[in-house]
């Protein structure tokens, strides 16, 4: 791998568990030191799926043969460099000006520790973008006796520690996950892991109770809602939240099928859809806190969660998060940093660069892989 140290430019293509679009982020990353990383965010730009495209990938996920896998495959190649293009034309950036993209790909099934597969073929990004391609970064951890996940975790160490104390970045994607990262420079490991879900399960009781709707934009159905605990204490009955880290989950587990399952639970004590959406959102906050409770030492209690991803934009999940886990200051990824939409965008295009420079990318403390790994495969211009 070439020994680049910087400034360089890099995009980071991200499209996560909820299917809603990619997002693109145009990154510079330098390294005027030795392990001192600066990371800024450039450019970004949101490419929705739509209801067509969001369609096709959520069958080839739930029934997908070889033909329709494959033909997902290029296409979700050629969305995501559709993306790329979007992204360097409003930046009026030149595709030449950058040294690589990164590619998360999007995730058609995760099993931990057996396989994670992400569909997006590099090739066909490589070849309309005429750039090298980082992708397929789960993979190696996952050979190496790993989860494959979080692995957004040695990003949220080397870019965004404090100076002087512990702290959780928690990502409310379709999926929730929180890092609990050291003060900067400390060697301690970091803990990582999926707390179950974000905002998947309360999108999924949106788009089947609530006509035109895809989400619940603000919390506000849920505002109007009132939770049902006693169906709120038997979700959590579910062996996943009780499981120790290292641990990972996805739409396999709660997915559409899983929502369908508390939807009817909430219906048969007569609910009405804002009181359904309530609970999942309930739900959500209370295995989130849960978990902090359960797996955070007290030596280890962080001084804030930093919290980004769509969920970090529903209000009645974040004041049920604030309530559930109470002690830590609850702050905004937005006002420390950027945008948190593109947290993972801009978090791959930093693996991206470790891989680049031949360096791990994984923190095995967070995934259980038998040691630090470079991850990925390059594909070349």
């Amino acid at each position: 791998m070439p020994e680049t140290r910087g400034p360089l430019l890099a995009i980071g293509l991200m499209s996560g568990t909820s299917l809603d679009g990619v997002d693109a982020a145009l990154v510079r990353i330098e390294e005027p030191a030795p392990e001192d990383f600066r990371v800024k965010l450039l450019a970004q730009r949101t490419i929705p799926y739509g209801a067509e495209r969001q369609a096709r990938i959520a069958a080839a996920i739930d029934r997908g043969g070889p033909r329709e896998l494959a033909l997902i495959h290029t296409d979700l190649g050629e969305w995501f460099a559709e993306a790329a293009e979007t992204l360097l034309d409003d930046a009026g950036v030149a595709a030449a000006q950058v040294t690589f993209v990164a590619s998360h790909g999007q995730t058609i099934w995760h099993e931990p520790k057996r396989a994670s597969l992400q569909l997006g073929s590099a090739a066909v990004i490589a070849e309309r973008l005429r750039l090298p391609v980082v992708s397929d970064f789960r993979s190696r951890d996952v050979a190496a006796g790993g989860e494959g996940a979080p692995l957004v975790s040695r990003a949220d160490r080397l870019l965004f520690a404090r100076d002087d104390g512990w702290r959780v970045l928690l990502n409310l994607g379709g999926i929730a996950n929180l890092t609990l990262v050291p003060p900067r420079g400390d060697p301690a490991p970091v803990l990582a892991f999926d707390t179950g879900p974000g905002v998947m399960v309360i999108d999924a009781c949106v788009r089947r109770l609530v006509p035109g709707r895809r989400f619940d934009e603000g919390g506000r159905i849920a505002t109007g809602g009132r939770a049902l605990e006693s169906v709120v204490v038997e979700q959590l009955a579910h062996p996943f939240f009780a499981a120790p880290p290292p641990k990972s989950t996805g739409r396999e587990a709660f997915g559409d099928g899983y929502a369908a399952g508390l939807i009817a639970r909430c219906l048969e004590q007569g609910a009405a859809p804002a009181d359904v959406v309530a609970t999942a959102v309930e739900l959500t906050a209370r295995a989130i806190g849960g978990s902090a409770a359960r797996f955070i030492a007290r030596d280890r209690a962080p001084r804030d969660v930093v919290r980004s991803g769509g969920g970090a934009r529903n209000a009645a999940l974040v004041a049920a998060l604030e309530r559930c886990w109470p002690g830590p200051e609850h702050r905004s990824f937005d006002d420390l940093y950027f945008d948190g939409d593109m947290k993972e965008a801009v978090a791959f295009a930093f693996l991206g660069y470790l891989t680049w420079t031949g360096r791990a990318g994984n923190e095995p403390g967070a995934t259980g892989a038998a040691g630090p790994r470079v991850l990925g495969t390059v594909t070349p211009a």
